[in-house]
């Protein structure tokens, strides 16, 4: 006995309309486009923080335990926070780890907390030159680093 295959309705219809597929090229040269005039025209970049003074640093180390906890440590081995839920500075350990798993950086080395004279909050890793603009993720993600620096 055969099975009868059903037929396809509608075979010759597009999933996604040639007017779309056109605009969604045309988005992509015209940013192409617009980003070439900028490097080309050597005009400055707008968007980075200002430079300002360094007001504060302290190296500190994130030992990540699991997908959740964290562990903060002086450079001397010395215990600063046991966190069981980290939250955002769990977030910033696993975005610091997978950088130096890119750059094969063995052992984990200190970063650094930096704080400006211009109210910026920066972790810095040294040993990769990642960083994470932490004031930029907002109050309390940042008050969390800042409570690290001020212990």
């Amino acid at each position: 006995m055969q099975t009868r295959q059903p037929a396809l309705h509608n075979q010759k219809a597009e999933m996604i309309p040639t007017a779309l597929l056109r605009a969604m090229f045309a988005l992509a040269v015209v940013t192409l486009a617009i980003t070439t005039a900028a490097v080309v025209s050597g005009r400055p970049t707008v968007g980075q923080p200002k430079a300002a003074d360094v007001v504060e640093t302290r190296a500190i180390i994130l030992e990540g335990l699991d997908a959740q906890a964290v562990k903060v440590l002086n450079p001397d081995g010395t215990l600063l926070a046991d966190l069981p839920h980290g939250g955002f500075i769990t977030v910033i350990q696993n975005a610091m780890a997978r950088e130096r798993l890119t750059h094969r950086v063995e052992g984990n080395p200190p970063v650094n907390i930096v704080r400006y004279a211009n109210g910026r909050l920066v972790a810095e890793d040294p040993t990769t030159g990642w960083s994470a603009e932490l004031y930029a993720f907002g109050a309390d993600n940042k008050a969390a680093f800042e409570r690290l620096l001020d212990q």
